[in-house]
Order: structure tokens, then C-alpha cells, then sequence
């Protein structure tokens, strides 16, 4: 029979106390390695019984190709987040206008952007719009489309996340004097900053892996790289296996940076 400490501190590498939030340093590097380990295991199984043969060496003659296509879905993945936030920021501040033209084309952008598929929208964008004022730089239309798309759902994100916040507040903050411009900045923006950054991520991470749509007008990214090196090794497997891995570099450090901003923000209401 097991003594009841051992299997206390047993239960306690595995599940949570109800006043835990997150578990201890070594608890969590333990249940890490676990998984690690259970996951890195089925994995190699599967390959294994799978019969597949590798060939790294073909596919690491082409890694300065994955290196710039990497480079090049990193630059435009950052300035369509950047541009992405502006516009989500300023089409979320215009449907709660109260000029009601501005607040009807908010809207209908919103509505026309998300219910259309993004592979329509960058030939649309970049075969009709760009040819009709001119715009030549595929990589600068490629970062107006992604923002333009992204920009639809930030929008309903940082809206959702404005009018989660009690309406009592802005009435306060109004009749202490402040101004509406100074009520969104000090008052309702940085509450509704914490309420959504867990969409924010969500968002982020998918406008990141969208970019992978922009090898359809040209644009030597990372997926159109490993196409390349796949076309020219026949190594499909290696070829996309380095792809993922690429996304998860930029994208998995995102999802933990702002886990931390998440803890950081964190009080009580």
C-alpha cells in the first residue's frame, strides 16, 4: 500500500490544487519533459513503422533558400501586424461613432473582409487594384492584403473588448472632466488592452501563417521556398517538415511573450 504522502506529493506533479493558478518551476519542467518525451516518442513510432527513407542532405543544399524566404515571411509577417493593429484600432473606434456615415463604412468593411476568403482578396487586391493605381512592389502589396484582412478581425476584436467594459466607467470618467479622446486612452482602452490579448495572439499568429497564401502572386516566402527546394530535391516531406518548423520559430515565441504581458496585466476587478 502506498503511504498517503507519497501519493500526495504523487498528485501533485500532475494536477493542480484549486488555489494553484500555475505550478511550480521543477513541477512544470517535469510535466514538460513528459510530454516532450510522449510526443517525441509517438512521432518517431509512427516514421518508423511508416517505412519512410530521409534524405537531409539534398534538402540542407538549399538552406540559404529557407533562410531568405524565412527573412522575407518575418519582415512582411511585422509590418502587416503593425498596420493590421492601426487599422483594427481605427475601424473599432469608427463603428462606435456617432457620425453615422463613417460608422455604416466601418461596418461594411468589416463585413465584405470577413466574408470573403483571403485568396480571393489578394488576387482582387493585387491583379485589379494595384494594376489600377500602379503598384508594382509585389511585397508591398503583399503586406497591404494581409493588413487589409487582418485588420477586419482586429477590429471586432478590440471592439468586443471596448464594450466589455462597463458603461458606468466612461459615464465617470465624463463626468470628472475628461474628455472622450482622454476616456479611451487612460480609462477604456487599457482595461480592454488585457481583455483581448488572448484574441490579439490568436490573430497574429493566424495573419502569420496566412502570409504562406502570398506565393500565389510571386513572392519568395518561406512556403514558396520549400516548394522550391521540394521541386528541386523530391524530398516533400523534409522540404515541409523544415517549413512548419520555420512558422513555429516566429509564431511560438509570440504566443509566449504575450502570455507574460497577460500575467503582467493581470488584477483583480
Amino acid at each position: 500500500m502506498v503511504p498517503s504522502g507519497v501519493q500526495r506529493s504523487t498528485k501533485r506533479l500532475f494536477f493542480l490544487s484549486r488555489t494553484e493558478a500555475e505550478p511550480s518551476g521543477p513541477v512544470r519542467a517535469f510535466n514538460l519533459a513528459l510530454v516532450t518525451c510522449l510526443v517525441v516518442g509517438t512521432a518517431a513510432l509512427i516514421l518508423r513503422s511508416s517505412g519512410l527513407r530521409w534524405d537531409w542532405e539534398a534538402v540542407f543544399g538549399y538552406w540559404r533558400l529557407f533562410v531568405d524566404g524565412w527573412r522575407t515571411t518575418i519582415g512582411i509577417s511585422a509590418a502587416a501586424l503593425g498596420i493590421s493593429t492601426l487599422i483594427g484600432a481605427g475601424v473599432a473606434l469608427a463603428r462606435r461613432s456617432v457620425f453615422v456615415p463613417l460608422r455604416i463604412l466601418a461596418q461594411g468593411y468589416v463585413e465584405v473582409v470577413r466574408g470573403t476568403p483571403l485568396l480571393a482578396q489578394i488576387y482582387i487586391l493585387f491583379y485589379i487594384v494595384a494594376d489600377a493605381v500602379h503598384l508594382e512592389n509585389r511585397t508591398l502589396a503583399g503586406i497591404l492584403t494581409l493588413s487589409i484582412f487582418s485588420g477586419a478581425y482586429l477590429a471586432e476584436v478590440f471592439r468586443a473588448g471596448i464594450e466589455g467594459i462597463a458603461h458606468s466607467q466612461l459615464e465617470s470618467a465624463l463626468a470628472i472632466g475628461l474628455t472622450r479622446a482622454q476616456t479611451y486612452r487612460y480609462v477604456i482602452l487599457p482595461q480592454a488592452l488585457r481583455n483581448v490579448l488572448p484574441a490579439m495572439t490568436g490573430q497574429f499568429v493566424s495573419l502569420i501563417k496566412d502570409s504562406s497564401l502570398l506565393s500565389i502572386i510571386g513572392l519568395n516566402e518561406l512556403t514558396q521556398s520549400a516548394r522550391n527546394v521540394a521541386s528541386y530535391t523530391f524530398s516533400n516531406l523534409e522540404s515541409y517538415l523544415l517549413l512548419a518548423l520555420g512558422y513555429m520559430a516566429i509564431t511560438l515565441p509570440i504566443s509566449i511573450l504575450t502570455r507574460r504581458l497577460e500575467r503582467r496585466f493581470r488584477y483583480e476587478t
